[in-house]
């Protein structure tokens, strides 16, 4: 009887951290503009592509969700910036298996590892950041419940069911960063209308609360709107920064084969 509850219990914890395969749509890339916005000035401060891609991870195959990011113009002069983001999912489950960010700051250049494991209610992530000379962190965090890394909590979002949505309702997170696990949740704000570059979208409006000290935002520290058709694509980002917000917007080059 103790090992077939224990059994349950991990089954549930695994169930509760899959997502719908079917928002992994192969070959799906989207393109953003990104954009530093301060009072009335809002420049250009870089480019984004974003995709979904068949992939192998330990030689099983998996789902490949992938960010990369880079400054252009003024931005691209004063702070170089070069970051790609992979994520790691189970072919047929959809759970998240491993994330990485390789971060490139022209004179600074970094890897963070996240490995999850999943095991009775919890959900295990060895978190490892290095640099080209010297590991900087190296240690195991335990999670309960949902956990990501940033770029595969978009997933989670991509992948709610639209038909439970309530204003205010919450979906609450854990986001793995260096030694810490922080507490986060996507808070539906409604439907709202994003229009950009001449287009209009129709599109569910999220905002993302932080509870954490090291963030100087504890509530509504980014907000994101999702289109509201099948494919579920982000049309637009904004994330608050401790001057200013940095925004990116869909450019319309998606494809989806």
């Amino acid at each position: 009887m103790g090992g077939l509850l224990c059994g349950l219990c991990c089954a549930a914890a695994l169930t509760a951290q899959e997502l719908p395969v079917a928002r992994f749509a192969a070959d799906d890339t989207l393109h953003y503009q990104l954009y530093f916005k301060w009072g009335l000035l809002m420049p250009k401060a870089g480019k984004a592509t974003l995709a979904v891609l068949p992939s192998t991870y330990r030689e099983q195959p998996a789902w490949n969700y992938n960010l990369t990011f880079r400054t252009t113009g003024l931005f691209e002069k004063v702070f170089r910036m070069r970051d790609t983001l992979d994520c790691y999912f189970t072919k047929e489950e959809g759970r998240l298996l491993f994330a990485t960010k390789h971060s490139d700051e022209g004179d600074y250049y970094s890897v963070d590892d996240l490995h999850f494991t999943y095991r009775e209610e919890n959900t295990t992530v060895h978190s490892r950041r290095y640099t080209l000379t010297r590991t900087k962190i190296d240690t195991l965090l335990v999670a309960e419940g949902r956990v990501y890394d940033m770029l595969a909590a978009t997933m989670y979002l991509r992948a709610l069911d639209w038909d439970e949505l309530t204003l205010g309702k919450e979906y609450p997170f854990q986001v793995a960063i260096g030694r810490d696990l922080v507490n986060s949740a996507f808070r539906y704000a409604g439907q709202q209308i994003v229009e950009y570059k001449g287009k209009t979208y129709r599109t569910h409006r999220f905002d993302i609360d932080v509870y954490d000290e090291a963030f100087t935002q504890s509530k509504a520290a980014g907000e994101v709107w999702i289109d509201d058709d099948s494919n579920r694509v982000p049309v637009k980002i904004r994330a608050k920064l401790k001057i200013g917000a940095a925004e990116a917007y869909r450019i319309e080059e998606h494809t989806v084969q």
